[in-house]
């Protein structure tokens, strides 16, 4: 039989651990999201130099 004292230690290091993985996930998705957002920010940048057109000089 399981003593409640070694249900609880089980708990608690199932609850943590589902926490440290929730915030890596968490980690990852904000890391993705930043990351795509500066790749988009960066092609923008790139289709506006390209727009302006070789000849052209911006103030």
């Amino acid at each position: 039989m399981v003593s409640a004292k070694q249900l609880a230690d089980f708990s608690y290091k199932a609850f943590s651990g589902s926490m440290m993985l929730l915030t890596l996930y968490g980690g990852y998705l904000c890391s993705a999201r930043a990351y795509r957002y500066f790749q988009r920010q960066q092609a923008l940048k790139q289709l506006e130099q390209a727009q302006l057109g070789p000849g052209t000089v911006e103030d």
